[in-house]
């Protein structure tokens, strides 16, 4: 969550911003279907929420 926060806070590369959140839809997206395949059901929606943020984030800093 670092890659989402210190590129804008220390004015270091905030293009990374964006390519992270999208990096971490990627990662959420894995994360889910590992956890449906293990059975893990509970753990889908800790992801999902993740995604969601992820995904805010994305649209957000690609849109300015």
């Amino acid at each position: 969550m670092a890659g989402l926060i210190l590129p804008v806070a220390l004015d270091v590369a905030p293009v990374m911003v964006p390519v992270t959140a999208l990096l971490w839809v990627v990662l959420m997206v894995g994360a889910m279907v590992t956890h449906g395949r293990l059975g893990q059901y509970g753990l889908i929606g800790v992801n999902a929420v993740h995604l969601g943020l992820a995904v805010f984030v994305a649209a957000g800093r690609l849109a300015s």
